[in-house]
């Protein structure tokens, strides 16, 4: 085994390059579990969550493994309208380069009462690129599905743990000073950040500290929406 996969595999162990996003989704989109027809969009065939859908067409604008159908967000004039029980949408929205045509087609084939499933980043950096255009807030979101009944609307960690996300992405994809061991340094920075995930006991969505809020920094967002 090389130096670098033994390095890996002792950060792994360490927990430093474990990721910090996503880490309560699971329980939340477990309670909504559905053996009804589920439309994975833009999964790349591949979804964590699929265990909990098993009736699920795979969408990806690029044909792979696991993709049942290749179709863009954007037309999803293969599937009629109301076919799908269930609409999965993770980690894909910042990706749309037009977000309400996008929602538009996911709305069209979802049926009425039916459930639309969606992650999406806030405070995150660039990933995926070029194809990487928007970053949402909660109520850009709500915007976005003002179709839908919220059902549930999480938070990504808190302030803290976002910076200490960025912190790790920093070290994910940044070279510091020319000499790649040193992301370590970013990856310790980001776990010594979580010991004070706690200590911000008021957030204000303005600098005079009027408009309180949970929290004025999020990684990102999942929402569970019905439509209406």
């Amino acid at each position: 085994m090389s130096l670098k996969h033994k390095t890996i595999g002792l950060l792994g162990r360490t927990g430093l390059t474990a990721k910090m996003t996503r880490k309560d989704f699971r329980v939340a989109i477990a309670t909504h579990a559905s053996n009804g027809k589920t439309l994975d969009v833009g999964s790349g065939g591949y979804s964590i969550y699929s265990e909990f859908f098993p009736n699920r067409v795979a969408t990806d604008i690029k044909k792979q493994p696991g993709v049942d159908v290749v179709a863009d967000v954007h037309n999803l004039s293969m599937f009629t309208n109301e076919s799908f029980d269930t609409v999965l949408c993770t980690e894909g929205l910042e990706h749309f380069y037009n977000p309400m045509q996008a929602i538009g087609e996911m709305t069209r084939v979802l049926k009425r009462g039916g459930v639309l499933i969606l992650t999406t980043r806030f405070i995150f950096p660039l990933h995926e690129t070029p194809h990487d255009y928007y970053r949402y807030t909660e109520y850009g979101l709500r915007h976005l599905l003002k179709e839908f009944d919220i059902l549930t609307l999480l938070e990504d960690g808190n302030t803290i743990e976002t910076l200490a996300t960025l912190y790790q992405r920093i070290g994910y994809q940044c070279t510091t000073l020319w000499w790649k061991p040193l992301k370590l340094l970013w990856l310790i920075q980001a776990k010594m950040l979580l010991l004070f995930k706690r200590v911000l006991t008021s957030e204000y969505g303005d600098v005079r500290g009027t408009e309180l809020v949970g929290h004025i920094m999020t990684s990102g967002y999942l929402v569970i929406a019905r439509k209406k």
